[in-house]
């Protein structure tokens, strides 16, 4: 399947969506961002696919925000208000997901590129990416969840240091503050994703769905408060979910588990 702006390639378990506007480093513009967010949304509706890959064609997995675009929208207060909310919905559709959403960063990533990075739940990059956050440098600010979500990916301090300076920061660097979970050579970025994919395709959906919600749930509340709807959760899972009780049974009788598929 081919869209417009977006490559869609699919496995039994996985799909990979490049944005794939190369010239342009992938701009992530208001037909960009509705393209990907009805993407989204018909993922979600296939119960057999567990992790999907976000990736760019090119050099770059996205450079951001269209910044010449900006100026028409600017221009149009309730236009510019639509993308923001269609932007943020399309981040927050990612976040609470039942799949597994992991960015193959495979360039340059910067500003909405980068806020688009931090919705998902694994980042993956390619020794070669460069990442920043870059509003600053067009005395521009994110309005996609930036400026909140990095804090909560690094620190304030290392956040502030990122957004206020307006640099790139090599793979290495990014790894070493947080921002990554992986670095890989070039060649292998997609590969790793695959394999990523495939191990989770063989655990329990709703364990993995439940893994992701407790962090992301939780990270919204107090640490008493978080740790009170840990133990509720986990109560109604454990008592309620039949992959629960299949885990422990498959340990007990030293066999591969069953999961129940969605």
């Amino acid at each position: 399947m081919k869209t417009s702006g977006i490559l869609f390639d699919r496995s039994p378990f996985r799909v990979i969506l490049s944005l794939n506007r190369p010239d342009k480093l992938n701009p992530l513009d208001k037909g960009t961002v509705k393209e990907l967010l009805g993407l989204v949304k018909e993922i979600e509706a296939d119960k057999s696919i567990s992790t999907v890959v976000l990736t760019g064609s090119g050099r770059a997995f996205s450079a951001g925000g269209d910044l010449e675009g900006y100026v028409d929208l600017y221009k149009d207060p309730s236009a510019f208000r639509l993308f923001l909310n269609d932007f943020n919905f399309l981040l927050g559709a990612i976040e609470a997901s039942e799949k597994i959403y992991i960015a193959a960063v495979n360039g340059a990533c910067v500003a909405g590129g980068l806020e688009l990075m931090l919705a998902c739940d694994l980042v993956i990059a390619s020794e070669t990416a460069l990442i920043g956050d870059g509003h600053i440098n067009f005395a521009q600010l994110p309005g996609a969840g930036g400026s909140q979500r990095l804090p909560r990916a690094i620190g304030s301090l290392r956040a502030k240091q990122m957004m206020l300076m307006g640099k790139m920061w090599d793979a290495k660097h990014c790894l070493n503050i947080g921002l990554l979970n992986e670095v890989v050579p070039s060649e292998e970025l997609l590969e790793r994703c695959d394999t990523l994919a495939q191990e989770f395709s063989a655990r329990s959906p709703s364990a993995l769905i439940g893994a992701k919600r407790l962090v992301n749930e939780g990270a919204k509340l107090s640490l008493q408060d978080s740790l009170i709807y840990e133990m509720d959760y986990v109560h109604h899972y454990a008592t309620t979910n039949s992959d629960a009780m299949e885990g422990l049974v498959a340990f007990s009788q030293k066999r591969k588990p069953v999961y129940k598929k969605n």
